[in-house]
Formats: C-alpha cells, sequence, structure tokens
C-alpha cells in the first residue's frame, strides 16, 4: 500500500511517499480500516520533528486520525466490515489501510463526507472535552478562542455554538480570521497589541471561559479578560514556550486555570471516547454543528501539508484525501 512514511527526525522534509506492506489486525483487538482521509494536526509535525512527548522509532507512518471505511474488526466490539467509521490510533494514518483500537472509533453521521469525519475525533472530541467536561461550559455564557482560525480553533468555535454559548474569536491573519467567522465566531478580534481592548469592548467586559492553545505570550492577556469566576482552559502550546502564572492573581480575582489533554484523559476513562462522539452525533443530527474542513491535500503531498502547518499557513483543518 501506500504510506508517508518517517525515515528522519527532519520535520516534513523527513517524510517520503513509499509503498510498505499492508498492517494485518489481529481479528481480535484490532480493526483494519480502508483510509479514505486522514486528518493533519500539530502534533504530527512535532512527531516528524522528534519533539512530541512520545518519540517513535524510525522508520514511522505518522498520521493521528483518519476516517474510512472499515474492512475487518473484532466480533462484539459495535463495528463491523463496511462500517463508516473515524478513529485515533497514535501514528500509521497516512496510509491507505490502517489498524485502530475499536475504542478509538466512532460511526460517522449520515451527511458528514470523509474529510470532514477526518477531525470528528481530536479536533471535535477535544473540544467537547474542553467545553462540556472541562470548562462545564453553560449557555448564555461567552467564550474566547484563541488560535481560532485553525483546526482546533474552528471546532472549540462550532462545539461552543453548538452549546449556546456566544464566542469571540483571536485570529492571526485575515485569511484565518474569515475561517473563524465561516466556522460561527459572533466576532474576530486581530491578534495585535491591543486584543484584550477589543475582547473587552464585545463582550461588555470579559469572557467566561477562554479555550488557549497558542500559551506563550497570550496567556496573561487571556487571563486578564476573564471575569469573576472565569476558567481559562489550557489545550496545547502552539506560540512555541510554556507560559507560567502567580497563583495570587487566580486567588485575588476568584478566576481559575484547567488543562484539557484528551488524549491523556482516555487513559483514565477511555470510554470517553464514546461518550463524546454520542454527543456530537447528536449535534450534527440536530443541525447544530457541521464539521469544516480548511483545505485537503493528496496523499503523496502530505509533507507539504506538514510544512503549512509547520509555517502557520494552515487555516482550518488539514485534510489528506488517500481515495
Amino acid at each position: 500500500m501506500r504510506a508517508l512514511l518517517l525515515r528522519e527526525f527532519k520535520g516534513p522534509d523527513g517524510v517520503l511517499l513509499e509503498n510498505v506492506p499492508s498492517p494485518t489486525a489481529d481479528g481480535r483487538r484490532t480493526a483494519l480500516i480502508e483510509v479514505h482521509a486522514a486528518g493533519v494536526s500539530f502534533a504530527d509535525m512535532l512527531i516528524t520533528r522528534g519533539e512530541y512527548q512520545v518519540r517513535p522509532p524510525l522508520p514511522f507512518v505518522p498520521g493521528l486520525e483518519v476516517a474510512g471505511v472499515v474492512r475487518q474488526a473484532p466480533p462484539g466490539t459495535g463495528f463491523a466490515a463496511g462500517d463508516r467509521v473515524a478513529a485515533f490510533m497514535f501514528g500509521g494514518g497516512f496510509a491507505e489501510e490502517a489498524m485502530a483500537d475499536p475504542a478509538t472509533m466512532v460511526p460517522v453521521p449520515d451527511g458528514v463526507d470523509f474529510a470532514a469525519a477526518a477531525g470528528l475525533v481530536v479536533n471535535y472530541q477535544t473540544a467537547w472535552f474542553t467545553l462540556a467536561r472541562r470548562a462545564r461550559l453553560q449557555p448564555g455564557e461567552q467564550v474566547l478562542v484563541q488560535g481560532a482560525g485553525g483546526g482546533l480553533g474552528v471546532a472549540v468555535i462550532q462545539v461552543a455554538r453548538a452549546l449556546g454559548a456566544r464566542v469571540i474569536g483571536v485570529a492571526a491573519t485575515p485569511a484565518k480570521a474569515a475561517m473563524a467567522e465561516a466556522a460561527g465566531a459572533d466576532a474576530v478580534v486581530d491578534a495585535t497589541e491591543g486584543w484584550p481592548d477589543a475582547v473587552r469592548a464585545h463582550s461588555g467586559g470579559g469572557v467566561d471561559v477562554v479555550v488557549d492553545p497558542v500559551g506563550s505570550d497570550r496567556f496573561l492577556d487571556s487571563l486578564r479578560v476573564l471575569r469573576p469566576e472565569g476558567r481559562l482552559v489550557v489545550v496545547g502550546f502552539a506560540g512555541g514556550s510554556i507560559p507560567e502564572v502567580k497563583v495570587n492573581r487566580l486567588l485575588l480575582r476568584n478566576i481559575g486555570v484547567l488543562g484539557a489533554a484528551w488524549r491523556e484523559f482516555l487513559e483514565t476513562d477511555p470510554g470517553f471516547v464514546a461518550e463524546a462522539a454520542a454527543a456530537l452525533n447528536g449535534l450534527v443530527a440536530d443541525g447544530r454543528l457541521n464539521p469544516l474542513v480548511g483545505a485537503t491535500y493528496p496523499l503523496e503531498d502530505g509533507a507539504a501539508a506538514l510544512r503549512d502547518l509547520a509555517d502557520r499557513r494552515a487555516v482550518g483543518k488539514l485534510v489528506l484525501t488517500v481515495r
């Protein structure tokens, strides 16, 4: 089968299209999926650099999320050959076939194509975990989304709106601002000096929840735009540095900082994948959620997609079309 193979930790330049042996599911614990689309994430890019928290042995097929058709599934899992599914795995997704643990597989809702479904596991489940589970978002609250034009930012905007929140996005370029607006943000501000004042103006003084996948110098200003009893949820550090906070700020302003690491949470509660999938699929069925794709690339251009992520040119969710 065709696959993108990482032979050196050289970033996107280390990824090459090659023919490799097809994976073989054991029939008892893993399922075999005919991949139609694969999501491209910031974590994939870090893996190609050797900078992710898990450094895989080489050669390695990257790709953490796929959408496609089940070819073979263990009995008793609720999945069977022919089912349309999306799935999460640690590597193996940038290929024509991939193996997955059925516990990380979710059914693709009717009306959602494979390209859109490729982001339903990592990005949209992370958004649901961040907002519904960690922030305990309530209808009518206001949410600020950093990195609003990226793949995760778009998912957070859409899920927050579906949950009845008003959403303000912070975006770094006009193209990313347009993507955030297309996702449903009520207002989008430019990520330049002075954005906190713009957020206060749009929100009437402050927001209830901040979702921050950027970190770096945005973090402290994000704390400053929280209302009393507001929550800032840390999702990642795409800005490149890990910020710190003096806890007296949290005490005196009655605000909180939370972490939302969806993949790590699954080690504690593996059943959360099915729980979140049911909730998200319900939102899709009700017409309250329509997953968006920013750009698609053929499998052979996977390195270009990773390069666009690394150079911060990516707008919305990037997806490799495999079939």
